[in-house]
């Protein structure tokens, strides 16, 4: 899972880059995008690791699963250093140590356990908070730069969030009629697609990495406390304080690659930066 979405943030930026950018909240981007091959094979990545994280959360708490996403982060910098020659500065490489001591304390912290049934009045929260995203979205596509790359790619964040609470219990269903009657994979599919749209538009407007990071920050705290609260996610006894600490250098390291990220890639509309401008993840000058 880690592996398929890091690679997936990489060649989804890249063909974000060479979309037009859009200052309106409009589904056409998604069809836009899915006109190029670059697109297609990040959907296609992203479609496995999509997989891969519902199966996971079948018996995994959701605070580990989630947070997990967020070391994609480190698959797409690496990738990015070793084929579009990114620069990476000191800063973000302790950043990235830092996210991966958070997630490896998060596996030793977790207990694997099958998932709760959520209420309706949770599902219809759930429902609404669709409306809800999309009314916040409208407005946030007026921002630009770093700023945009943030709002938009927390918002993305917290719709993937709605989308992990959707597969927690979805992904413990025993029989085929209950999987697809179940109205949770509907809500999974729609919070899904309007986060697809919403990271496209993060990307559009700054760094991969401020838009992933932004979108892991967001989208791991809610899934967390409602996988603990009503889910039935689970700690190791005795190893709470490693949780916490795990959750939080995860968090941190996340937030703070936010802090350090830089645009990577520049549209026809926007001025070319100088080649000894300062930048984090820094793409060499190529063919986009």
């Amino acid at each position: 899972m880690i592996l398929a979405y890091g690679v997936a943030n990489l060649l989804q930026s890249a063909a974000a880059a060479r979309t037009t950018v859009h200052h309106t909240f409009d589904p056409g981007l998604l069809v836009r995008l899915a006109g190029q091959r670059t697109y297609l094979l990040g959907i296609g990545c992203q479609t496995l690791g999509f997989i891969l994280a519902f199966l996971a959360r079948r018996d995994l708490p959701l605070f580990l699963v989630q947070a997990s996403v967020a070391a994609g982060l480190g698959v797409t910098a690496l990738l990015g250093v070793l084929i579009l020659k990114w620069s990476l500065p000191p800063a973000e490489i302790f950043l990235l140590t830092l996210l991966l001591a958070g997630i490896t304390a998060l596996v030793l912290a977790a207990e694997p356990a099958h998932s709760r049934r959520l209420g309706p009045v949770v599902v219809a929260l759930l429902a609404v908070s669709v409306l809800v995203m999309g009314v916040l979205g409208f407005f946030a596509v007026r921002l630009h730069g770093a700023v945009g790359s943030v709002v938009l790619g927390s918002l993305a964040g917290v719709d993937f969030s709605a989308a992990a609470i959707a597969a927690r219990p979805l992904a413990n269903e025993h029989s085929v009629s209950g999987f697809f009657t179940n109205p949770l994979l509907y809500l999974l599919v729609i919070h899904s697609l309007v986060g697809q749209l919403l990271l496209g538009l993060a990307m559009q407007r700054g760094s991969t990495t401020a838009a992933v990071a932004a979108m892991d920050a967001a989208g791991a705290v809610p899934a967390a406390i409602v996988g603990l609260l009503l889910l039935g996610d689970r700690i190791h006894e005795g190893r709470e304080w490693l949780c916490v600490l795990g959750f939080v250098a995860t968090l941190a390291a996340v937030i703070g690659l936010t802090r350090y990220a830089e645009p990577q890639h520049h549209h026809a509309t926007t001025p070319a930066r100088r080649p000894d401008a300062p930048a984090g993840l820094r793409a060499a000058t190529t063919g986009h």
